[in-house]
């Protein structure tokens, strides 16, 4: 039997196209890791360390929360009456808030004092809810990015009012 015509016609481009890949392997290559290493690394590098940059600022931003949450509850568990517990609850909250970079005026915060609506009596817990948004690093704020490149993060703390609050008047 003749072999066909067709199968040679596949074999010899065939052949042609495995000869230039063996020479193309067998190529000298050297000098050309070290550009490799860059080229990887720095696509590698860049997107880790933005990374990391945004994280460690919405754990330092959670952390301002929770803080300015729980020394807001603190204060206000020690005031007189409501009236001035708001007054101490937002200047603790923005003292806090601007220690750790957080804008104060685009924060919220809730002040609860239980059912008796009553801040000062022993035994109430006064309860402090605080809510920020973070923008995250190296966002500009043209064209409004930082409205969509933003973390919300939160912090509640309660704080029991002492039994013997009304007792030193």
């Amino acid at each position: 039997m003749r072999p066909s015509r067709r199968s040679t016609d596949w074999a010899r481009p065939r052949s042609a196209l495995c000869e230039r890949l063996r020479a193309w392997l067998a190529s000298d290559d050297r000098g050309s890791a070290s550009l490799e290493f860059l080229t990887v690394g720095v696509l590698l590098l860049v997107p880790v360390v933005y990374l990391v940059l945004a994280l460690a600022s919405v754990q330092s931003a959670a952390l301002g929360v929770e803080g300015a949450a729980r020394h807001a509850a603190r204060v206000a568990s020690l005031a007189g009456d409501e009236r001035s517990a708001e007054i101490v609850v937002e200047r603790s909250v923005r003292v806090a808030l601007a220690d750790y970079g957080i804008d104060a005026d685009a924060a919220s915060v809730r002040l609860d004092c239980g059912r008796a609506n009553d801040c000062s009596a022993p035994g109430a817990r006064v309860r402090v809810d605080v809510d920020a948004r973070v923008v995250l690093p190296l966002v500009p704020s043209f064209l409004g990015l930082d409205r969509f490149a933003n973390v919300a993060v939160a912090g509640h703390a309660t704080q029991t009012v002492s039994r013997f609050a009304a007792v030193g008047g």
